[in-house]
């Protein structure tokens, strides 16, 4: 599938696109089970479209340690079970079975499978078949922790629901459409044309989601609006949108480049593998490790990768924690300002993810240091996360809009799945 396919999509997706919402309500109405399975979690959500309710949701968490759970939320009951030591096909065993207690699996119509990985040749979400895994698969060298724990997703429900499309939907494709210039790395060039090394990106769904949900708070077509949007939680990335795609992100070929994170280190100095290496006699493997999971907000402060914590430990004195959040809100305004240069102009900056939807102080401290791009905060809006002003939490008159919109990947996922299936 083409680039064009992907803009068709984004374009389509428009929540001011009342010709595309009119033309799914026509349709059969449609119950899609979305599965996100992660190196160590596995997230589903049972979804009725064209309306969009969320039917029924349920995630295991901690796989593979004492601690191990899984828990379902149906019709507003919720189930937890213990399931210590579980890896995940176990797990999803686990899921499927509480899941079809309550759910008859004929009623549903097609499974959304995320993919963190599409390399160049997944530009759209695509049905699956043995062609696709197989190519899915060949990727996994892009992202180890990630694709095999999705593909294993995939064949597991596969086997049980055999019958219905399943429809993969991948992280990197919302930001096929960067320009050479922003998506390649100013190394040999047969690096990229022999082995694939460039700028991917990712939670390309969030960005999308969001994107969209700013476009109708601000009026305005999705085509039309060019926007900053902050994923901010565990995982964080930037992306700067235009013409309805993303033209330029933070994550790279993986996603340890950018913002500083919850353990990752975001971008570093190439030259420091080597000089690890060297003071420690550590191999290349054991450094990438640390920097994916001993640095970030952890690394710096020493106590924590939850931001929470960190705000509450800021506050009562603890100077590494207020250092970890400096430097965490200077990068991302950083960054942002750097993506601004995409842009030309910019018409909203939006905050999602744990971060980005909770921590007001976040917000502040990082829009703060935007003032000369035209934004400005409203405290009070800021303070209430959003909730009551429509999302806006910018100054009246502010010349950029800043908004804080609650992300859906499931949501989005399911809505790629009925792109497909139609």
């Amino acid at each position: 599938m083409n680039g064009s396919r992907l803009w068709l999509i984004s374009k389509a997706h428009s929540p001011s696109d009342t010709t595309y919402r009119s033309g799914l309500s026509a349709l059969a109405e449609k119950m899609i089970l979305i599965i996100n399975t992660g190196s160590s979690s596995i997230k589903m959500a049972l979804i009725d479209m064209p309306s969009e309710k969320l039917l029924a949701e349920g995630m295991a968490e901690r796989l593979g340690e004492a601690g191990a759970s899984v828990s379902w939320t149906v019709a507003d009951t919720t189930q937890s079970f213990d399931i210590s030591g579980a890896e995940h096909l176990a797990a999803m065993q686990q899921m499927l079975d509480s899941l079809f207690l309550k759910v008859n699996k004929q009623q549903i119509t097609a499974v959304g499978h995320r993919v963190v990985h599409g390399g160049e040749r997944f530009v759209a979400p695509v049905r699956l078949d043995h062609a696709a895994m197989a190519e899915i698969e060949s990727l996994s060298h892009l992202a180890p922790l990630h694709n095999p724990s999705n593909l294993l997703g995939i064949r597991v429900l596969m086997e049980h629901l055999p019958a219905i499309p399943h429809v993969a939907v991948f992280d990197t494709a919302f930001h096929h459409a960067m320009p050479p210039h922003a998506s390649l790395y100013a190394v040999p060039y047969h690096w990229y044309s022999e082995y694939g090394v460039r700028r991917y990106g990712f939670h390309g769904t969030s960005h999308h989601y969001v994107g969209q949900q700013a476009a109708g708070l601000l009026g305005r077509e999705f085509d039309d609006c060019r926007l900053l949007t902050a994923h901010l939680g565990n995982g964080c990335s930037a992306a700067a949108i235009a013409g309805g795609v993303s033209v330029d992100t933070t994550m790279g070929m993986t996603p340890l480049e950018g913002l500083v994170m919850g353990t990752r280190s975001g971008d570093v100095d190439p030259g420091l593998h080597d000089f690890i290496a060297r003071q420690r006699d550590d191999s290349l493997a054991t450094i990438t490790d640390a920097l994916n999971r001993q640095s970030g907000l952890l690394g710096i402060s020493g106590l924590s990768n939850d931001m929470r914590t960190l705000l509450e430990a800021a506050d009562a004195g603890h100077e590494r924690a207020r250092l970890a959040v400096d430097l965490f809100c200077y990068r991302l305004a950083k960054s942002l300002a750097s993506l601004a240069v995409a842009l030309g102009h910019i018409d909203a900056i939006v905050f999602t993810g744990g971060i980005g939807e909770h921590a007001e102080a976040v917000r502040a401290k990082t829009v703060q240091q935007l003032a000369f791009l035209g934004a400005e905060l409203d405290g009070l809006k800021n303070s209430l996360h959003g909730s009551q002003s429509h999302g806006f939490i910018s100054a009246d008159d502010a010349n950029v809009s800043v908004l804080v919109v609650a992300t859906d990947e499931e949501k989005m996922i399911a809505r790629y799945v009925c792109d497909v299936l139609d």
